[in-house]
């Protein structure tokens, strides 16, 4: 009894290497390495996104933070921004 299961202990464990070893020859192949790099290149791909998509939300609250602390949302109908173009009738020539 205590052969038979030493016997299938061992058989076990060379299943076990043999599919693990066959699974890493596969990687080595063409074929292997193509998809590796595709699923590399895909969650690279995701994490650029990602990453843009959080620093566009972080640009947008340093916008209303500028915004609110130079007051440009505030200004009133007759306040003048310094950054406003001046129109033609504001110049005299004379």
């Amino acid at each position: 009894m205590r052969r038979l299961f030493w016997l299938a202990l061992g058989a076990s464990a060379g299943v076990l290497i043999f599919r693990k070893l066959s699974q890493a020859a596969q990687r080595m192949t063409p074929q292997g390495i193509a998809s590796s790099l595709g699923s590399a290149l895909s969650d690279l791909a995701a994490a650029i996104g990602e990453f843009a998509g959080e620093v566009r939300g972080a640009m947008a609250d340093h916008e209303v933070a500028l915004r609110e602390a130079a007051r440009l949302d505030s200004a009133g109908v007759g306040d003048v921004s310094p950054l406003a173009p001046r129109t033609a009738g504001s110049h005299s020539a004379d």
